[in-house]
């Protein structure tokens, strides 16, 4: 994938790397020349790239072109509590620019600093793969950062309007279920159920705070080495100001037991929180209230709600897929998904989480 004009493309996604390098000439400066554009990402919304540059590696980000929402997908906003969390402790990558240019990828996209660092997952080759007595330092140092994001001044660091933490909570279900109104292409048994639990079981809110709105291992960056540190949180996409416990309860509420039937690994497949060594989900709660001082009694119903809107977002992706909008082998998988995700909500709304 040179950047000579004989060959200025990328050929996994026939991206023009001539045009990538108008893109980016203006934002980045007149010199920058790209050599190689690498395809990473490995999820199921955003598309991502690794730019090899004149001026050293990029992370681009890139919103998918059929949007299962007016409002996601938005760079503008991720671009912006990025550039925010320059001024805090939160540990994240760079934005450098936000290219309104659509020529390269049909849409406009984001382009960060690159992290050096990985991610904790099942596979994980040395020399980076924790052993056994090292995984729950790994995955205590990421309930840290959490707690540590929830006590960030977020009106210090210019947030002040990015979200509307009044009445958070209170929104939520008919929020989300409004969205899965719009594209629902299934029964979807025991979520209406669920929804109307969570409507009557609602909690005081919590403290308002910011949310990364997707934290998952598959967000946290770890800096190679040890003890564990993390690097960086990415994939703010989701970010807004509310209730910070719905972030713990999206973690704890994908976090699997050894001996439990995990919602996000494929059938017969193990999630990472089995493998040996991990923390249990109420030593993680207890972790994140001894860092925070904030009250967890509420855990259950805030794994519940997030689940609840997990369901709501991948449903969204594979209604895509069965309309033929999208061809992400990913957003098949969630034909299984997604129920397994509303039984372990149900869960803990019984309080068995």
């Amino acid at each position: 994938m040179s950047t000579e004009s004989s060959a200025p493309r990328a050929a996994a996604e026939s991206v023009d790397l001539g045009a990538l390098v108008e893109a980016l000439r203006p934002e980045l400066g007149s010199s920058l020349k790209v050599e190689q554009l690498i395809p990473i990402s490995v999820g199921a919304s955003n598309r991502m790239y690794q730019a090899v540059t004149s001026a050293g590696p990029l992370i681009l980000r890139v919103p998918p072109r059929h949007k299962t929402s007016p409002t996601a997908h938005d760079m503008g906003r991720e671009f912006r509590v990025l550039r925010a969390l320059d001024s805090t402790a939160v540990p994240h990558p760079r934005a450098l620019a936000l290219c309104s240019d659509p020529e390269p990828f049909g849409v406009g996209f984001l382009v960060m600093e690159f992290v050096d660092g990985f991610n904790l997952k099942i596979g994980l080759d040395a020399p980076y793969a924790p052993a056994v007595e090292e995984r729950r330092e790994f995955a205590l140092a990421a309930v840290a950062t959490l707690a540590d994001l929830a006590s960030t001044d977020w009106q210090a660091a210019g947030l002040g309007d990015y979200g509307r933490p009044a009445g958070f909570l209170e929104r939520q279900v008919n929020r989300w279920g409004s969205q899965l109104d719009a594209y629902r292409v299934r029964d979807l048994g025991g979520l209406d159920e669920l929804a109307q639990w969570l409507k009557d079981s609602r909690p005081p809110a919590a403290p308002p705070a910011i949310m990364h709105g997707d934290f998952t291992f598959m967000n946290v960056m770890f800096a190679k080495g040890r003890p564990a540190r993390v690097a960086a949180l990415v994939d703010w996409e989701q970010s807004t100001i509310g209730d910070p416990l719905m972030d713990l309860g999206w973690f704890v509420g994908l976090w699997a037991h050894a001996d439990e039937v995990s919602a996000a690994a494929p059938p017969g497949g193990r999630w990472v929180t089995q493998l040996g060594g991990m923390p249990t989900r109420a030593e993680v709660v207890r972790h994140y209230a001894e860092r925070s001082g904030r009250d967890v009694s509420a855990i259950g119903y805030y794994q519940a709600l997030a689940l609840f809107k997990l369901v709501v977002v991948l449903e969204g992706n594979y209604a895509k897929y069965v309309r033929g909008a999208s061809r992400n082998a990913h957003h098949a998988d969630f034909e299984w998904m997604v129920p397994r995700l509303i039984d372990t909500a149900r869960s803990a709304a019984r309080g068995e989480r």
